[in-house]
Formats: C-alpha cells, structure tokens, sequence
C-alpha cells in the first residue's frame, strides 16, 4: 500500500481507536499504518497518550525477546515513518510524536483517541451517580461502553508489552460496565443489563461483583430461581478452585433473595388505588434489541417527546419490544399503563372512537359511561345520541385525563396517522408509544426508533434460546443458514426455532435447504396457529394498489442484494423522478430500507425483506395467472 505523502498547514481529522482492531483514520479515510513493528510502536505510544514512553518499553514491546543491536535505529525509522503518516497535531501545527529525555511522546487530544474518550465519559457518569443523576450516569456509562468494538488491539496482542496494555483497557471496561448494569438495576430496568451479565460471568467466572450484578438483575426481572442459582454456582467454583467462600455481602444479598421472592430490590412508586395495568404477557425468549430498549426507555423516562413511534417490517419484535418497556417503567407511570390494539383479529383498522372507547374502559376515563353509548364500535353505533357527537365527547374526556395523569399507553399496529391522531396527549405527563409498519411521517413532534433486522448473533441467540445451546452448537453453520433465511426477523426466527423444538430429529441443514428454496421458505415458516405468510400478508393489504404493483417489479432487484435507483427506473419502467417518488412511497410504507446515515438518492442501496420479497414474487405470480386465466379463449391461441 502506498505511503501518503508527508502533510504540511493546517492538521486534518486524525481518529485513533484502540477499543477493538488497532486501527486510525484522517478525515474519515482508514489511514495504512505500515508494517507490524511500526504499528506495535504506535500502539504502545497511544496506549500512553501525551506521556513520554521510554526507549526500553518501544524495544520490549517490538522485540520482546532478543532486540537486534540496531533496535534504536530502526525505531527512529517507525518513529518517523509515524510522524510523516500522522501529520502535526491539531494543537498550533507542533509535531504529534516528539521525542524528549524520558522517550517518545504522541500528542492526541481526547476527541481523538477512543481510550481518552472512553475514560471521560466513565468518570462523568460516575460524578453523575454521585449527583444522585442516575438516568445520566446510565447514559453517560453507556456510551462509553458503546466506544468499544471488541477486545482491545486484538491483532496485536501476541506481543507481551501490547497484551498487557490490553488487558488493563479490558479490566477499565469491566469496571465501567459493572458500573453501568448497577445503576440500570437501581433505575429499575434490569433487563436491559441482564443478558450482557451472564456473558460476562461466563467468561470472568471469578469476579464476584459481576455475579452480584447478575443475580440483582435476574431477581429484578422476576427471574428468582435463576438468581438463586448463580450464588450456588459461585460458591461451588470458589470452594473447588480457591478454597474460598463468597464475601458475606453476597452472602446476604442470597439470604435476602431467599426471603423476599419476587419483590422488587427497591420500593415501586406510590400508586393511586386501581391504577390500570392493562398489558400482554412479557415475551419470555426476548432477545436483541439493547439499543433500540435503551433509547425508548430513555425517552419515556421524563427526558424526551410525549410520543414515541416504532416502526419496522412485519415481524420485527415492535410489539414485544414496546409491551418489555412498559413492563420494565412501573414505577415510571403511577397512574397506569395499558395496551391497545388499532386493529381487530382480521387486520382490519379500528376506528378512532372505537379505540377510544376501549381506552376509557380501560383507564376509567369520567364521562365515558354517558358519552360511550352512542360511539360506533364493532357492532355498530349505541342508542344514545349521534356517532360523531358522541365520538367528539369521548375525544375531549379522554384529553382531560391525560392532562391530569401519569400513565403509559400502547397503541399497537397502527394503519395510519388519522387511526391515533386524536388519541395522542397535547399536555401533561403521559407518554405514548405508537407501533407501526409504516413511518407515519404525518404525526410530528415525536421520537421515532426504526427496528430493522437483528444483527446475525442476535438472530443465533434468540434461535439457541428455542432449540437449545447445545443443539445449536451442533452445526452453526447450519443455524446462521437458518436465521438468514429468515431475513434475521425475531417472528420469522422465532417460528423455526419453535419449529425445531418440535421436530427435533431434523437435522438444522436439511432445514437450511428448506427455506433456502425460495419457492418453499414461507410454507416452512409455520409454527401451530403463528403463520409469518399471515403477517406479511397483513402488511402487503395495507400498501396502496400502486404501492404493490411497484414493490413487485423491485422484489426480484432486492433478492440480488439491494438496488440502485436507476435500476429502480429501469425495472419500474418510468423516468428517474417518478422512480424516486415510487421508492420513497414504499420506503414510508416500511416496505423499502434505506440507508441509516445521509447519501444523495443516487448513490443509496434500498433493500427489501427476503420474506417480504418472497411473498410479492407470490402475489405476482398468482396475479398473472389469474390474468392469464380471465383471457377469452380466443385469446390464448395463436392468430
């Protein structure tokens, strides 16, 4: 690869990470950082930034073993090597590596270097909880959690000086992150900390403050007999391999476990009598999804818009993940949380007084019992009073309660922006979380979290969840055939793993091939009375005619890994603006993806769902055929 040449002026963007592959950008292009030896000094100079790092430690850290006699020479060369690379720091022009009486120094600003950013923000959140700020430790904690992309300087680390380095980055974010799951757990939302837990303990099996944070989360989240056993675990693993016994506050933390069942670990808030707890069973195999819970429990903490919209294809967990927020926020909203469905079994839309109607019921609305008999539900409009009044009644009762209250409110699987419009607070406390397949952009202020495909070791984890570890571990090449077939959607997922518990003689890559075959995928996705064709078939009677007939020219394009927009033209037979229009109409119908950051429509790649893709290649089929068939006879014969 080609050295850049040597920069003069002004320094550019310099980025240097440690937490993961030892890597470093200017101005967002990936920087080549030369030959092993010159990046192992780097490493070792930013691994103690702005200090000067002595002659002997570059040496040991290059040559651990036997250093040539002309090991000074040749780090001068990397030094400079380094120096021409990197430019002049962003501080006046100076060098960036300078070298002085104790050694080389590496001037990097914390903006510039992950591990300095890392320990800025441990240290703000940890001043935040000492504030008694815990949503902000929490998130502060976090974010520095989230700078770290694996193990640190993992292509480094069969160096000793760099492997040692490493390992006390590593100790730093184990300390954070214990940090971070104990001020979730005192915030009452242990589950977003729990499966990151039990990771950890499994590969740190000794270190107790971990095993503590676990057994608080699994009590936390109702989980009290799994909680129980990870102290008889430990106490087992420290009798057999140190002799020891666990510190007596983990001792006492078990016995008060013992005592206390599934009460919550800290008083719930005060509640007025029959606040409504209307909710659906929390889903038990829920996997995933840690960000997008995070994000929606923060905004739905008091810090954010009154509305959240979730939004994503059929069969992407919206609806699990919003009934788990709304369990998780108790102590959040003392005046109720309940959960409504926008439309009935057959997919139809509810209307607005009908859901209303519902709500009012439910949250003990005043007024409701006078206004409520003349509102047009499913069996038809009351005795008292006109529909529309009646309606107009409900609509300004129901805004009056939530003026007055505290409480949380689940619409799910909402058609469109008129199906709740009406039903959103204008003022006081209450929060909303609105589901949809769409992106109902019509409804504004709101904060709005989009759920796309599980990333691959999710989809594995939710899978493994279902057919067992043990089976998975079987044939994983297998399992992510499987869940990549599935488009790595939670309910697609979710049916073949309970599929597999089922049938558990078939081996997982004769069930790979199955629903590899594009023609038998959806007949495979099937699981008692749950039917992932039913679901898409839902989202497909929802697009416009237009919408269909465009999503079925684009499906074929999307099979090959996603289109451009002049293939989008090309396959839909219209000019480039027209094409534009089509692509973003399905993009807001939540047919379409398109890309998370910005990039000009041109040079975007807009992907369907596979499942999505299947089922529109079926109703293209099937539409041509019945076309075909509706044909005069005449017309069928040649001449």
């Amino acid at each position: 690869m080609t050295r850049p040449p040597a920069r003069t002026g002004a320094a550019g963007a310099v980025h240097f990470s440690l937490l993961g592959p030892f890597r470093a950008r200017l101005d967002g292009r990936e920087l080549p950082l030369g030959p092993r030896k010159q990046r192992l000094v780097l490493a070792t100079l930013l691994c103690r930034p702005n200090t000067p790092v002595p002659v002997d430690v570059l040496t040991d850290a290059v040559w651990p073993d036997d250093p040539p006699r002309t090991a000074r020479k040749n780090l001068q060369v990397y030094v400079s090597a380094a120096r021409t690379l990197l430019g002049p720091a962003g501080d006046g022009g100076r060098d960036r590596v300078v070298h002085g009486c104790g050694g080389y120094l590496l001037r990097v600003g914390e903006g510039e270097l992950d591990t300095l950013r890392f320990g800025s923000l441990a240290r703000a959140g940890r001043a935040a909880a000492e504030r008694g700020d815990l949503p902000g430790a929490a998130r502060q904690l976090r974010e520095a959690l989230d700078l770290w992309e694996g193990p640190p300087m993992n292509d480094l680390r069969d160096s000793a000086g760099v492997a040692g380095e490493a390992d006390r980055l590593e100790a730093r974010c184990l300390t954070v992150y214990e940090d971070w799951a104990e001020t979730e757990i005192e915030l009452g939302r242990a589950a977003v900390a729990v499966d990151g837990l039990g990771e950890l303990v499994e590969r740190h099996p000794l270190r107790e403050r971990l095993r503590v944070a676990w057994m608080n989360s699994l009590h936390q989240t109702g989980r009290q007999a799994e909680a129980l056993a990870v102290f008889d675990d430990y106490r087992q693993l420290m009798a057999r391999e140190l002799g020891l016994e666990p510190s007596p506050a983990m001792a006492a933390l078990y016995r008060s476990m013992l005592g206390r069942g599934r009460e919550a670990r800290r008083p719930a808030a005060v509640r007025e009598a029959g606040s409504p707890v209307a909710l659906p069973a929390d889903a038990g195999p829920f996997t995933g999804r840690r960000d997008e819970l995070r994000d929606l429990l923060d905004v739905l903490d008091g810090r954010g818009e009154r509305v959240v919209v979730l939004s994503g294809p059929a069969g992407a967990g919206k609806s699990a993940l919003a009934v788990r927020a709304a369990h998780l926020l108790a102590d959040g909203f003392p005046d109720g949380r309940v959960h409504v469905r926008v439309r009935r079994e057959d997919g139809t839309a509810r209307g607005p007084a009908e859901v209303l109607a519902e709500l009012g019921r439910l949250c003990g609305v005043r007024g409701f019992e006078q206004a409520g008999g003349g509102v047009e539900g499913p069996a038809g409009p009351g005795p008292a009073g006109a529909p529309a009044e009646g309606a107009a009644v409900l609509a300004d009762a129901w805004q009056r309660w939530l003026a007055l209250h505290r409480a949380l409110v689940v619409l799910d699987d909402v058609p469109d922006e008129g199906s709740v419009r009406g039903l959103l607070p204008r003022s006081g406390n209450c929060s909303v979380v609105v589901t949809a397949r769409g992106q109902l952009a019509g409804l504004a202020p709101v904060h709005r979290i989009a759920l796309s495909a599980l990333a691959d070791g999710e989809a594995l984890e939710l899978l493994g969840k279902l057919i067992g570890a043990g089976r998975l571990r079987t044939d994983p090449g297998a399992a992510l055939r499987i869940v990549r077939a599935c488009g790595a959607l939670p309910l697609a997922v979710g049916v073949s793993g309970m599929r597999l518990a089922v049938l558990r003689h078939l081996p997982l890559a004769e069930y790979a091939a199955r629903l590899g075959d594009p023609s038998a995928a959806l007949d495979e996705l099937v699981a008692g009375d749950v039917s992932v064709r039913e679901r898409i078939a839902s989202g497909w009677r929802d697009l416009a005619a237009g919408d269909r007939w465009a999503l079925a020219r684009l499906a074929p394009l999307a099979q090959d890994g996603g289109f451009t927009l002049d293939r989008a033209a090309a396959a839909l037979g219209c000019e480039e603006r027209a094409a534009i229009r089509a692509v973003e109409s399905l993009i807001d119908a939540g047919a379409v993806t398109s890309p998370a950051g910005e990039v000009t429509a041109h040079a975007a790649l807009y992907e369907v769902p596979r499942l999505l893709c299947l089922y529109a290649g079926e109703r293209d089929r099937a539409e041509a055929r019945a076309s075909l068939l509706s044909e005069p006879a005449g017309a069928l014969s040649p001449g």
